[in-house]
């Protein structure tokens, strides 16, 4: 289950989303073809590793690790969630604001994953501490946004259409869920940094949804976009049944 687009048409070009994932998808093919040796050595220098910088090196790592991933579905998803929510945070906040808001949350979720192992040598890498932020701030701006997720079981899959707050609050419910049952120090996906990116996003919207008018901007547009909906329609394919034959 995973979003594939969202009903929240963005009023101007997304620049600054267009070329996070321009820049995350460039660095990935520079390494994406590097031997093991050599990429152990590309994530001591430019991965954040907890236990360099409680030893008081390695601070690179906690922005250079934003831009890098570790394989091909990693950063596909990454960039997928990026393009759903990262073009109606920048249209609310502008361009410029948005980038430093993108890049503190990265920080604060760096942060939290070193304060989760302190003492840990496994290399932390991706752009979603980042991107959760993005995703907490869009929960708080629009909770009921629609979110259409690709439900896939087995063979069976479909279109559903959810409210953002539905949505993004399983998915951190599921970070606190891994955080908790996972030991900071393992490998594996970083929970810890998917939730402080998460919490700070929500923190560092509060005063965008205070100029917006706080409670009274919710009660304005119930929970939605202050503008109309983009719409979808699902277009089924005719497939022309057998004929019976007559005995």
């Amino acid at each position: 289950m995973f979003p594939i687009r969202d009903h929240n048409p963005s009023g101007r070009t997304p620049f600054v989303t267009y070329g996070l994932m321009a820049i995350n998808i460039l660095v990935f093919l520079h390494y994406v073809d590097m031997d093991d040796r050599t990429l152990s050595f590309f994530y001591w220098d430019y991965a954040l590793i907890p236990a360099r910088i409680t030893a008081g090196e390695g601070y690179t790592g906690l922005i250079s690790s934003m831009f890098l991933h570790g394989g091909f579905m990693h950063i596909a998803g990454n960039m997928l969630f990026l393009f759903i929510f990262g073009d109606n945070i920048e249209d609310e906040m502008g361009h410029l604001p948005y980038l430093g808001f993108y890049l503190v949350c990265g920080l604060a979720a760096s942060a939290l994953q070193w304060a989760s192992a302190p003492q840990s040598m496994v290399p932390v890498v991706g752009a979603s501490g980042a991107i959760a932020g993005v995703m907490g701030g869009y929960l708080l701006l629009f909770p009921k946004a629609k979110v259409d997720i690709l439900l896939i079981f087995i063979v069976f899959f479909k279109v559903i259409p959810l409210p953002a707050w539905i949505m993004l609050g399983l998915w951190f419910g599921l970070q606190l869920f891994g955080g908790f049952g996972t030991p900071g120090d393992s490998g594996g996906v970083a929970y810890w940094a998917h939730a402080g990116g998460f919490i700070a996003g929500i923190v560092l919207c509060l005063p965008l949804w205070m100029r917006l008018g706080g409670p009274r901007f919710w009660s304005q547009t119930h929970g939605h976009p202050p503008h109309p909906e983009a719409k979808y329609t699902l277009s089924r394919s005719s497939i022309p049944r057998a004929g019976k034959r007559r005995r």
